[in-house]
């Protein structure tokens, strides 16, 4: 029988993620690397393991992960939401609990534009009385 694949797609800020989940024993790889040794702050690691954590399966799927673009927070966002995609993907009765925790909703806060004539999004210049 032929090993199933699900594969999803997360966004955040800049950064897009690409998620493919297989059964496995919970091996982990972000563009090729142990997840641990990509995103080296512990917090982010939490971050993308809330999906599995929520919805018991931590050892259950070997998990492959391409992200590009943005930072390391914005690829962390990304591979969370993707993650929860490619699970609801296996198992649509996971629905309900990954709703509630917000993993399925893609945050759209973006980087605000330069305005022209200014120094940045919000930047105005000094105000002078004389």
């Amino acid at each position: 029988m032929k090993d199933l694949t699900y594969a999803a797609t997360g966004r955040r800020k800049e950064a897009v993620a690409r998620v493919r989940l297989k059964t496995g024993n919970g091996e982990f790889l972000v563009n090729n690397r142990v997840v641990d040794a990509y995103f080296k702050r512990e917090a982010l690691v939490m971050l993308i393991r809330q999906p599995l954590i929520a919805t018991n399966s931590l050892t259950k799927f070997d998990i492959a992960v391409n992200v590009r673009g943005g930072g390391l927070s914005g690829q962390a966002g990304a591979t969370c939401h993707g993650l929860a995609r490619a699970l609801l993907k296996y198992d649509a009765a996971l629905r309900p609990v990954l709703k509630k925790s917000h993993f399925l909703t893609r945050d759209s806060r973006m980087k605000e534009r330069k305005k022209y004539g200014r120094k940045g999004a919000r930047a105005r210049f000094q105000w002078t009385k004389r």
